[in-house]
Parts: C-alpha cells; structure tokens; sequence
C-alpha cells in the first residue's frame, strides 16, 4: 500500500496489485519446572541418625529413609474422592482441565473439551507423579492439586487452535447485510438485519501490519486474485480498505495461527468463505473491532 495522499484512480490501481502475504508468528508456551520437597534436616547439634534427647534420656532410633513406593490403598471405610471427569466427557470444565495439563507439560495436543484416551494418560501420569491412584479420572483430590500448581487459562489457551466462541456482535452489526469481524475471538461472522447467518475462524495481521480496525464497505471483489506486491494467491477476496481484503488462505489452513498476514483477513475453511463469497455484495458494510 503506498503512502501519501492519492486520487481515487490510484486507489483502484493499487488494490488491483496490492495484497497480502503470510508471515510467521512466535507464541509462548511452556509452563515453569516442578522441583521436588527436599527431606527435613536433623535438629542442630544431634549427630546423624539420633534425635536430640535430654542427658540419660535413650536416644531413639531414626528409621531408615522412606522408599518410592506405590501409594497405599485407602483404609477401609474411607470414602474415594469424587470423579468429576472420567473418560468419554465433554464440556467446557473438561477443556479447561487439558489446558491447565498443558501449562505443567502433561498433556501436548490442544484442548479440545472431550476427555479422550490422552486425557487419560495425561491425568494418570500427574497422579502417579504426585503419589495419588492413578486411575487417569479426575477426582476432587486430583483437581485440587492441578489448580494449585497452574494457573486460570486465557481464551487462547484455551483455543490455541481457533473454534472460540464469537464474540458478542457489536452495536454497528446489527442493523443491514454486514460481515462482522471480532478480534478478540478470532471470528468472522456474517449477518443480515441483526441475525448471524454463519460464523468461521479467521486470522488478522501481524503485530507490525494489524489488520485496520473501524468501519468500512466491500468496494471490489476478485474470485481468483493474485497479489502482485507479494505473487501470493488470495482466493475469494473481498477489498474493504485499500490492499486489506478478506480472502481465503492455504497458508492459514494449514499453519493455523502459527502464521500471519501483512493486514488482510484469512479465513481457512474454503468452503465456508466460498459460500460467504456468492453472498456478500459490493457496498455491504465490514466491521471490524477488538
């Protein structure tokens, strides 16, 4: 995108050569180290072995050091803590559990909400590490112990890998034919008269080309449109603020948000923009907002 002032036959130009193009993003991920208790030292000036005893007093014997052993089976009578996720669940309590396993390095997939054969392994090797049954279930003890140690996710730790919820539509969405894009969810939703006809995940720019934020109208569409500023494909795009378009792209289909853009808004379900594509028309408003 050039600076400066321009007349509105530059704009057309540029946006026929202007484009976007993928640049690699970095996150941060791991969680801090765990160190084990250390034993307790002897009490000052009693020799190794011996507790320190009044004179005539018999010095009582220190027991050899505590072995690793499997933990003891609970007496009888004493009640199992309570599951409160166990293999086959699903719900947002479950996805939170992943992402607090993530933190500590217990679990690397993303979370996803279902309690799956790697939960499992997950939960039984954090029990086992700590001396609790490991019967891969989350029990109350097990959960209590995983929250001391790790900290509340962030929505993106959550979603690591798109799917969040969108955002509540802002004001200006809710009135006429308007593709709705949310930043802080990550989502594009288009909608008509104040009712969403269809959401998808998209991808912004970078930390150094952000995506324009406000409110602005589609004035060109191109099905097949390569950038001549980057020689990148940009399938289905829809121009709203000089090079910045909503488009398709392979690279965010297959990085997920590994990846960026110079400005433009990706979407990587083909289909779903496709469909967006044949809907939206020349003039339909585009908000944009955190």
């Amino acid at each position: 995108m050039g600076k400066g002032v321009m007349s509105v036959g530059a704009v057309t130009v540029l946006a026929l050569v202007a484009g976007c193009k993928s640049v690699a993003v970095t996150t941060d991920g791991a969680g801090p180290g765990e160190q084990e208790p250390r034993s307790a030292s002897p009490a000052p000036g009693a020799p190794p072995g011996r507790s320190a005893s009044p004179p005539g007093t018999p010095a009582a014997r220190t027991p050899p050091a505590a072995q690793a052993h499997p933990p003891a089976p609970a007496p009888r009578g004493t009640p199992a803590p309570k599951v409160l996720m166990r293999q086959g669940d699903r719900s947002d309590q479950v996805r939170t559990l992943q992402a607090r396993l993530r933190q500590i390095g217990w679990l690397s997939a993303n979370p996803s909400g279902l309690y799956g054969p790697l939960t499992v392994n997950a939960v039984k090797g954090f029990q086992a590490r700590r001396g609790l049954p490991a019967t891969g279930a989350t029990d109350a003890v097990t959960w209590q112990r995983l929250l001391a140690m790790t900290r509340e996710p962030t929505r993106y730790e959550l979603y690591p890998a798109g799917g969040m919820p969108p955002a509540a539509p802002d004001k200006r969405c809710l009135t006429g034919r308007v593709l709705c894009l949310a930043k802080s969810s990550r989502t594009l939703t288009w909608m008509i008269d104040g009712r969403a006809v269809s959401t998808m995940d998209v991808r912004f720019g970078s930390q150094y080309t952000p995506t324009r934020e406000g409110t602005f109208t589609v004035y060109w569409k191109a099905r097949h449109h390569v950038s001549t500023l980057y020689h990148t494909s940009m399938p289905y795009a829809m121009f709203f603020s000089g090079g910045q378009a909503v488009h398709y792209s392979a690279d965010f289909a297959v990085r997920g948000y590994a990846g960026g853009s110079h400005g433009c808004v990706n979407v990587r379900d083909e289909q779903k923009i496709a469909n967006l594509f044949a809907q939206v028309r020349t003039g339909d408003r585009v908000v944009i907002y955190k």
